[in-house]
């Protein structure tokens, strides 16, 4: 038995020393200071997860504005310097954006590689993205949300039964549920031949995509999604109705959605179920962030008299100026797309609570080994290493922010209440101040119609409803950290709120 125990202890070790001279990394010259970690593997990815912005405002402090971390057996560069954002940007040449998202996209979703250079699809994603997200596309796409919007918040029963008695609602709840169905609708059409058939589709579906969406970041991380067994059904599900022989059955469906099926059809290998899962990819990226950005937005505003105030006055005065009026019997209001991008307090409300909300990290990977020059120096790196922005250190910083983590919502106005887009880091003013859909190529194709669709929501929660938080001061709910490095958080908690229509 002393025996077995010491021949063990002799294999043990010996890996360890193995592990020691060829599993770690060591620095070269010229390349960022090195935390490897003490677990072979992870590396710093415990504590990084379990606080990133604290974890890289440590390295900061220890090390300067540029550092490198063994993350999940992958070496990041963390640029943390805000004046150097632009700087790495003008590297692009050197980097692969599509790689990380993806692959990861590819290991979450189910789908083979969408990347062409993979054989799989001549669709270059992005173009298609930008074609039917932007311009005149996006036109289309906002006056059908509006529509789903208002069918969902002021049904025709609810209408006419004058019901004036207040409805006592989770916030995040709710903000969930009218935005997920309304942007279900939008994106792949209405079923004509029963409502009550579409209802039941939307509540299973809802279900689904939270059972989902609830272990996306242990996908994100690199687990293999049959280790979540719930999540996996409700993924397979969610795909199921997104197939095309059921999305040609509805009406209404979106030109993104329209063309993808033609595209999916005509320039890929994909089965029909992978074709779905690549429209489930789509239905994550336009629900995920949106849904805490909206509840974010709302829940700032109310809680701000000034800000709730500044944001009625705005709106009252578009609605007047396009010549509507509100009605709970007659026509549903509609703002095109340019009375909607004249709206500044509302931009500043929602900036504001998206500055505070999202932790998002902008990734790239190394094409080949170059060196980076920043503001601070030039750093030599290895093909295949990360480079990582995580914005949320600047949208934290007093130096740019003054009192960063109290909400302002004219913080984004200037002295003649329109868009303020002068920022400050010691006394340079800053190309990249706000940065919560990204940047550079990796920047949110959607990001016009998600800013959208969150005006639409608060405007029409304060032309139709009365509003009020059930508990009048209560505190700003703690962020979601286990999301960190998505976008934007969602509460920890839910925040009660009650509402009723206005007669």
């Amino acid at each position: 038995m002393i025996t077995i125990f010491l021949i063990w202890g002799i294999v043990l070790t010996m890996c360890c020393y193995l592990w020691l001279i060829f599993g770690i990394r060591r620095r070269r010259m010229g390349e960022p200071p090195l935390e490897n970690g003490l677990i072979p593997y992870l590396g710093c990815a415990l504590k990084f997860g379990a606080n990133p912005l604290e974890f890289l405002r440590a390295n900061q402090r220890k090390h300067g504005h540029v550092f490198t971390c063994k993350l999940m057996g992958k070496y990041v560069h963390f640029i943390t310097n805000s004046l150097s954002y632009h700087k790495v940007l003008c590297h692009g040449k050197y980097f692969d954006w599509k790689k990380f998202h993806f692959t990861t996209s590819a290991k979450a979703f189910g789908h083979r590689s969408i990347d062409p250079s993979d054989g799989n699809t001549t669709e270059n994603i992005n173009d298609t993205f930008i074609k039917t997200l932007q311009g005149h596309a996006l036109n289309s796409l906002t006056e059908t949300m509006m529509e789903n919007l208002q069918l969902i918040l002021r049904p025709p029963f609810l209408l006419k039964s004058k019901n004036t008695e207040w409805v006592t609602e989770g916030m995040y709840s709710f903000c969930y549920r009218v935005m997920f169905e309304a942007g279900y609708l939008t994106l792949f059409g209405r079923d004509l031949t029963s409502q009550d058939a579409q209802s039941a589709l939307i509540l299973k579906n809802l279900d689904n995509f939270k059972q989902f969406d609830k272990v996306f970041p242990a996908l994100a991380a690199g687990l293999p999604i049959h280790v979540f067994k719930t999540a996996y059904q409700a993924r397979e599900k969610l795909a199921e109705g997104l197939r095309h022989e059921n999305l040609h059955k509805r009406d209404q469906v979106s030109e993104l959605i329209r063309l993808r099926m033609f595209l999916n059809d005509t320039l890929s290998t994909f089965d029909d179920l992978e074709k779905a899962k690549t429209h489930l990819a789509i239905l994550w990226a336009s629900q995920a962030n949106t849904i805490p950005a909206t509840f974010w937005s709302l829940f700032q505003m109310i809680r701000n008299p000034e800000a709730r105030k500044a944001a009625t006055e705005e709106v009252n005065k578009a609605l007047e100026k396009a010549g509507q009026r509100i009605s709970f019997e007659g026509d549903p209001i509609y703002l095109n797309q340019m009375q909607l991008n004249d709206l500044p307090v509302l931009d500043s409300i929602i900036k504001e609570a998206l500055r505070l909300s999202s932790a998002s990290l902008n990734i790239r990977t190394a094409k080949e080994d170059f060196t980076l020059h920043l503001e601070e120096g030039s750093y030599n790196i290895r093909k295949d290493d990360i480079i990582a922005l995580y914005p949320q250190l600047m949208h934290l910083d007093p130096e740019i922010y003054p009192d960063p983590l109290t909400f302002k919502y004219d913080r984004y106005l200037d002295e003649n209440r329109k868009t303020k887009t002068t920022f400050y880091s010691n006394g340079v003013k800053l190309k990249y101040y706000y940065m919560p859909f990204g940047s550079g190529a990796t920047i949110c194709p959607g990001r016009l119609f998600a800013i959208q669709e969150i005006k639409q929501f608060l405007i029409l929660m304060l032309l139709y409803f009365e509003i009020e938080l059930v508990e009048s001061h209560v505190k700003c709910p703690p962020l979601d950290q286990s999301r960190a490095g998505l976008g934007i958080l969602p509460p920890l908690n839910d925040i009660e709120f009650k509402y009723k229509l206005k007669y």
